[in-house]
């Protein structure tokens, strides 16, 4: 297990998108002008996301897992309070639980000129995640760090599954997201790039094939961000609670943190072709935490997801302890595996009577819980 030596860790940060829905129905309610309205009352700045039942909260940057605990916690709390007032409830869940008649474009330019161009995809979006930035030098160490992550993304998606329930029901997938998500055409694993040039250039293609309308949608599950000096890790449904994903963020922090540690030793960039990564992504998909998934990063075989939790938490050991997080991230692990994701929580709710309602009031106590 090699050192991490860093002079001071990174710094990162995390934006969550969240479903809006009516409070008697759990259908998606599209007032999401009205809550961002309300939000920045409250001093807090939402997103408008592609639908208008969704919004995004983008935290401050943050130095600890204390510091972005808080931070999540005083985010989601305005973001329901701004919620209620509108006439809607916030969800924490990657895709609605209940049957939605439709998903109208939120009235903006852009987000018009995607739904001509991209059709049904769009329409049918309502899709929610979390991405979390992680500062890095410059683009060029983002796309290498990008490389070396392409292993560890499917057991990330497993971790912060989040989309059991769809459309009234049981999709027997953890992460019905990732599935329907792919179909946008730059979305899913990136491929590996030799360097931050070779990356341009594959955007300037697909903007060229009419397969992106700009550079904002390189949906690729980690990318150099466009706006801040980050590396941006988009892999995950958004999780269910505040807990979920500060140990998911904590997680790609110290993955980060590790995969820069091995670049400056010189260790190889594992090789994954690209049906591997898609066939490890399907399992992650499909199985979530509950299931037996590729070891990616070894050696390939189907293994128990707790395994190869516990193994990642073992391999970002000098880096987590750096943080001061490891001790943290241990508990959270172990209440995880114990009490369950999102998706697991989905599917407990939905198996006590195959009643939506159930599944809406799970998830619905999720997002609020801890604040």
């Amino acid at each position: 297990m090699g050192r991490v030596n860093t002079p001071e860790p990174p710094t990162y940060g995390v934006e969550e998108e969240f479903l809006l829905v009516d409070p008697r129905t759990g259908e998606p309610a599209p007032l999401n002008a009205a809550v961002a309205e309300n939000a920045k009352r409250r001093g807090v700045d939402l997103e408008l996301e592609l639908t208008s039942c969704q919004v995004e909260t983008t935290s401050e940057v943050a130095s600890s897992s204390a510091d972005l605990r808080a931070e999540l916690i005083r985010l989601r709390r305005v973001a329901s309070d701004a919620a209620e007032e509108a006439g809607a409830r916030l969800l924490a869940v990657a895709l609605p639980p209940t049957l939605p008649q439709h998903f109208p474009v939120t009235d903006k330019p852009r987000y018009a000129h995607i739904a001509e161009r991209f059709g049904m995809i769009a329409h049918e979006q309502g899709i929610s995640g979390c991405h979390v930035h992680v500062a890095v030098p410059n683009r060029d160490v983002a796309v290498q760090v990008s490389n070396r992550l392409r292993p560890w993304l499917p057991l990330l998606l497993a971790i912060t599954a989040n989309s059991a329930v769809y459309r009234n029901a049981d999709t027997g997938h953890a992460s019905w997201r990732s599935v329907l998500w792919a179909r946008w055409p730059s979305a899913g694993p990136p491929p590996h790039f030799d360097s931050a040039d070779e990356y341009d250039a594959a955007v300037r293609e697909m903007l060229a094939s009419g397969a992106m309308l700009d550079d904002g949608m390189v949906y690729w599950d980690v990318r150099p961000s466009a706006n801040f000096p980050t590396v941006e890790v988009r892999v995950a449904d958004v999780p269910a609670t505040v807990a979920d994903t500060v140990l998911f963020a904590t997680l790609v922090r110290a993955l980060v943190m590790t995969v820069l540690a091995e670049g400056e030793r010189g260790e190889p960039v594992p090789p994954i072709a690209a049906h591997v990564l898609k066939a490890a992504y399907w399992t992650s998909a499909r199985y979530g935490l509950d299931g037996r998934l590729v070891d990616l990063p070894g050696d390939r075989a189907l293994r128990p997801a707790a395994e190869l939790l516990h193994a990642l938490v073992d391999r970002l050991e000098p880096a987590l302890t750096v943080l001061g997080d490891y001790d943290m991230v241990r508990a959270e692990v172990e209440r995880v595996l114990t009490t369950g994701n999102g998706a697991m929580r989905q599917q407990r709710a939905w198996r006590r009577r195959e009643d939506v309602s159930d599944v809406v009031a799970e998830v619905a106590a999720a997002t609020v819980e801890g604040l």
